[in-house]
């Protein structure tokens, strides 16, 4: 799980630096770093969204909204927990399962973006959303089995 959060901060710091230095060489040398853009949005802003999902979920740092639970008694908001864990491991299943077939074809086509030097090719990229979805619904069903063997215990 850290090892995605890792990647994903590395490259959030190459992208931090790789538009530095298309600033910088277009402001003073007026030789703008071509295909910045388009490897920003195809490489690195993919990485940065994407691969921290795991980590993210296993710190439980995700957005909660608790305006309709914070009344319930800690044992339902429990179960109501494991059952969201439950939808949430399916729905990144869907997505999961969408974005591996999406990865394929755009593998198979060898998709490229065009950039002012030429091709970029982003099929590679597209493998990032399947990786990171496969690991956050791994973590999801081990933490849904472990949750509600947890709360079966109690009952």
């Amino acid at each position: 799980m850290k090892v995605f959060l890792w990647a994903a901060m590395l490259a959030g710091a190459l992208m931090m630096l790789h538009v530095t230095a298309d600033v910088l060489g277009r402001a003073i040398f007026n030789r703008p770093i071509a295909g910045t853009t388009e490897f920003v949005s195809g490489y690195y802003m993919i990485a940065v969204a994407f691969l921290p999902w795991t980590w993210v979920a296993a710190t439980d740092g995700h957005i909660r909204v608790e305006l309709f639970t914070r009344n319930l008694s800690a044992r339902k908001t429990e179960w109501l927990d494991a059952f969201v864990t439950l939808l949430t491991a399916a729905y990144v299943s869907i997505f999961t399962w969408q974005t591996f077939v999406r990865a394929l074809q755009a593998t198979h086509a060898g998709e490229a973006w065009e950039a002012p030097n030429g091709l970029l090719f982003v099929w590679p990229s597209r493998w990032t959303l399947p990786l990171a979805g496969a690991l956050m619904v791994v973590y999801l069903i081990l933490r849904v089995i472990a949750d509600f063997a947890r709360l079966s215990r109690r009952s």
